[in-house]
């Protein structure tokens, strides 16, 4: 089961390669500057034919056409690329996540969480927030947890402290 699992994936990426491979030479050309040139000097070209054409139905149906065509195939092009890229942006988080052992484990694939369960994780972090707010401390880094034990020690602390205070007045 796992050598025919193995296979198939091997199949899979062996045939999405060639378009991965594409989609990134396509994607870092047409961010190019020089693409940039093409296309201003091709809608240059355009106008200045206007009137050659005498702005004829033609004439506006290739730059309609043209833009309508690339587009749409960029579209996907782009998209392809842009998970590519998401994915693997994804994967160095959730090993950094992994590797410190004081990041909560429960954000690896939080990508796959609900919208309501994103919400919810939110709500922790501005708590955190507010707790480190509170520490005016912009070097520590805590789980919401930790965050916590660590405010509740220091007005114990704090309260120590003032009780030492007031009896050595």
């Amino acid at each position: 089961m796992t050598n025919e699992h193995n296979t198939n994936n091997n199949r899979n990426n062996n045939n999405s390669k060639p378009f991965d491979n594409l989609s990134s030479r396509i994607t870092k050309m047409t961010g190019s500057s020089w693409a940039f040139i093409i296309a201003v000097t091709f809608v240059l070209v355009w106008a200045i034919s206007g009137p050659i054409f005498k702005f004829s139905d033609t004439w506006q149906l290739i730059i309609n056409t043209a833009t309508s065509v690339i587009t749409f195939l960029m579209v996907f092009i782009i998209q392809q690329s842009q998970n590519k890229d998401t994915m693997a942006l994804q994967l160095k988080l959730n090993e950094l996540i992994a590797a410190n052992s004081k990041a909560s484990n429960r954000l690896i694939d939080v990508e796959d969480l609900t919208q309501e369960e994103l919400h919810r994780l939110k709500q922790f972090y501005c708590e955190l927030g507010e707790l480190a707010e509170q520490d005016k401390d912009l070097f520590s880094s805590h789980s919401v947890e930790e965050a916590k034990e660590i405010q509740d020690t220091k007005k114990e602390n704090q309260r120590e402290l003032q009780n030492h205070k007031t009896i050595l007045k």
